[in-house]
């Protein structure tokens, strides 16, 4: 499953918004948008904000089975 995908159920399962999600680890919500479109996807610095500020596990961001 690709990051788009991943962060659309995130959100979802969640009840949070692109800005919610945006506001919770340091992005604007334009970026957030980029994601959840697919033209691009968060860098290292980000990955790391994205894993400290949610409960979920690496595995769950990763797609690790």
């Amino acid at each position: 499953m690709n990051f788009s995908k991943l962060l659309e159920d995130y959100l979802q399962t969640h009840s949070l918004t692109q800005s919610d999600f945006a506001k919770q680890i340091g992005v604007k919500p334009s970026q957030v948008n980029e994601w959840l479109k697919g033209k691009a996807s968060p860098g290292y610095a980000i990955m790391k904000r994205i894993l400290e500020n949610t409960d979920e596990p690496a595995e769950y961001w990763f797609d690790i089975k």
